[in-house]
Order: C-alpha cells, then sequence, then structure tokens
C-alpha cells in the first residue's frame, strides 16, 4: 500500500514521493522572464522534500500572461533563466515540472494585491484578450473578447509545441497543459464561455478538440519517455457549463491521444456556481478517483488536502495517485518534513538534502532544539471520500 512518502514513477520519471509543489503565479516576472525570486521559492520547496516542483504558469504567447509581471516560455531567451531553475531543482532532489498556459479572456489584469481588475487593451499594460467566443466573463473582466479565428487556433496549436521544445531545452521532465481555472482550454470546454458554430464548437466531441490538437502538437516535440500531462476544469459547477461527466469522456480521449496524467481542477468558467464545497476537505478526491477508475490514468488533485492525515489517507486508499499544493507550499517550504512528523515517519529528515539531514539527525542538543515543533498530538479527523 503506497502512502504519501512513496515513490512514484511515470514513463522514465520517478518522484521521490507523491507530494507535489502546484504552479502558483507569483507577479515577479520582468518580460516573461523568470529572477533570482523565483530560483529562491522553487529551491527552497525541492530542498524541503517536495517531489515534484512547478514554477507558476509559463504562458504561450505574450497575451496569454495574466498580467505583464508573469512568466512566459514564448521566447527562446526566457530558456536561460529557466534552465537556473530547473537545475537547482534538481541539485535539492526534486523533479521539474512546467505548466504551460494560456489565460484567454481572463488575461490582461492588474496584479491581485493592486485589485485584479482587467485593463483594456489601449492600456500600456494590457492588451485585447482573446477566447473561443466574443463573450466577456463578466465581474471585473468587462472589456471587449476576440473571437479566435482557426487560423489564430492553428498558430496557439503551435505555440503549444514551441512552448514545449523549450521546456525541454531548459531542463524540464515533466509537462502540464493547463487546461482550468477559466484560461483558454477550459474555456474551449465549456459551453457558457464557447458558444462557436465551427468544428471548435457545439457538440462535445467539437468543443475538446483544443485540447487534443494541442496534446497531438505538444506529444510531436515532447520526449515519449518524459510524462505529457495535464490540468482539466473537470466542472463548472453550473448547469449551463461543462460537466463532470463531459470531462470524463474528454480526459478518456487525450488518454487516446497520448495523455499520461490527469490533474483535476475546477472550470471556473463563470462566478455564478452552485453548491460549490470550497470549505469541504479534499473536494475534488472524489471526481479525480471516479476518472481514475473509468478512464484508466493516475491522476492528482489540489483543493483542501493541506493537512497531513488527510493528504496521506488520499494516497494510502489509492483514491488519487499525487497531492498537489498550492498555498500550504507557499505557507511552508518544509510542508513534506512537517508532515512526515506529524505522520510518525520512520525517518523524515531522509528528505532533505543529505548534507541538511546529516546536520538535523546528528547535531546534538536538547529536544527540538533544531527549531521544528514537536508533532502534534490532537488526533485529526479523516473525512471518507464518495466517488463523484
Amino acid at each position: 500500500m503506497p502512502d504519501l512518502f512513496s515513490p512514484f514513477t511515470l514513463k522514465d520519471v520517478t518522484l521521490r514521493n507523491r507530494l507535489v509543489m502546484s504552479p502558483m503565479t507569483m507577479y515577479r516576472a520582468t518580460d516573461g522572464n523568470m529572477s533570482d525570486f523565483h530560483l529562491m521559492l522553487l529551491g527552497s520547496r525541492a530542498a524541503g522534500g517536495f517531489g515534484l516542483v512547478f514554477p507558476e504558469q509559463l504562458a504561450i504567447t505574450p497575451d496569454g500572461r495574466t498580467g505583464t509581471s508573469c512568466a512566459g516560455i514564448y521566447d527562446d531567451d526566457q530558456i536561460e533563466g529557466l534552465s537556473r531553475i530547473t537545475s537547482m531543482i534538481k541539485d535539492m532532489g526534486a523533479v521539474a515540472a512546467a505548466q504551460l498556459g494560456h489565460t484567454g479572456r481572463k488575461g490582461s489584469e492588474k496584479k491581485p494585491w493592486h485589485g485584479k481588475q482587467q485593463l483594456p487593451a489601449d492600456h500600456p499594460d494590457g492588451w485585447q484578450v482573446r477566447a473561443p467566443s466574443p463573450i466577456a466573463y463578466g465581474g471585473r473582466y468587462i472589456y471587449p473578447v476576440h473571437e479566435l479565428s482557426i487560423a489564430e487556433i492553428k498558430a496557439l496549436h503551435q505555440s503549444y509545441a514551441d512552448a514545449a521544445r523549450r521546456a525541454l531545452a531548459a531542463g524540464f521532465e515533466w509537462l502540464e497543459l493547463h487546461f482550468a481555472h477559466g484560461y483558454l482550454g477550459a474555456s474551449f470546454l465549456s459551453p457558457i464561455a464557447n458558444q462557436r458554430s465551427d468544428a471548435y464548437g457545439g457538440c462535445l466531441e467539437n468543443r475538446m478538440r483544443f485540447h487534443l490538437e494541442a496534446i497531438d502538437a505538444v506529444r510531436a516535440v515532447w520526449l515519449e519517455r518524459l510524462p505529457l500531462t495535464m490540468r482539466l476544469g473537470c466542472d463548472d459547477f453550473n448547469e449551463a457549463g461543462t460537466q463532470f461527466e463531459d470531462a470524463i469522456i474528454a480526459v478518456a480521449a487525450m488518454k487516446r491521444h497520448g495523455l499520461d496524467f490527469a490533474d483535476l481542477s475546477l472550470g471556473m468558467n463563470t462566478d455564478e456556481t452552485q453548491n460549490l464545497p470550497y470549505t469541504e476537505p479534499g473536494f475534488m478526491v472524489g471526481r479525480a478517483n471516479r476518472i481514475r477508475q473509468e478512464v484508466g490514468i493516475p491522476v492528482g488533485v489540489s483543493w483542501n488536502l493541506g493537512i497531513p492525515a488527510i493528504a496521506d489517507s488520499v494516497i494510502r486508499q489509492e483514491l488519487v495517485d499525487l497531492v498537489f499544493l498550492g498555498r500550504p507550499a507557499l505557507a511552508n517550504p518544509h510542508w513534506p518534513l512537517w508532515a512526515a512528523r506529524e505522520l510518525a515517519h520512520q525517518d523524515p529528515f531522509a528528505l532533505l538534502p543529505e548534507d541538511w539531514s546529516w546536520w538535523l539527525r546528528n547535531r546534538p542538543g536538547s529536544p527540538n532544539s533544531h527549531g521544528l515543533p514537536a508533532p502534534s498530538a490532537a488526533p485529526v479527523a479523516v473525512p471518507k471520500f464518495a466517488q463523484a
């Protein structure tokens, strides 16, 4: 029976454990380039014991960024900075993963702490946003949306392939396509955002054509021995949007096109949701497990899995294969070490680089003088997860 600290092998890549640092946009890039900040952020999480470490979403085109301070992989000049990061992640014992994406109609916005409002196309830091249909998201996303032409869709697929080539050159060994959170891929799948009448809209077969062609384009350049994965917005929690049953069919089709792993998340194509269980621990686990069982593909999820006992339980029950952590990884660079101590792992310091672990194991001192809190004695209630 696997647990949170069991290795996981996919294709020719083996992760030292089941813990993933999720992609999180930090708004610290300049002209799409990552900096020493990202080297610090990602290197420390790799040193802290995560098995797989993602930088933030890497935009495949300049207008695929959330804002001007977001990272990209649309220019060969960005390879050098990304290579520094992958080298550090590997040196600390983790595997470096890249998430390729395009924000679609949710791009051209201010930083969250500056209000996160969308900027108009004529603003110095804004641009014309693009999507499957000329439908603004609404709320703070109010500006006109350009409907992608067939030629522009084909160009975007080439941008995915070009980005994958750069990711390979930069040393990434795990690739994820971002088709969730109301971004471009999620928009194509959802009838709320996609109201096209051509081969890319209408029925489910047409609405998932964008994704399959993107996978085909990437698979042609991405090494077969390395995992190709995607994050899918599998439910809009709105009767007019993406339905989970549609997502099952879509993932199965993607698997036939060479997908190796499914990271399941929310559609987020509208703010008008019903019964969205944001406060429930691991609320995506049941959906992910159903796809794991019915499609026969390994899966991972995030969302409210930051309590070690809960994260460990979903692996031990073989409900999912990997646990993705966002805010817990941001809050605690040594979350894996903390979790190992909470779960009475026989050698928690084994998760750390050899030199660090040697000092923490062998330096004499009083109990807990290494600065780590003593493991909690309070039991944790682990919920029962029902398959969706």
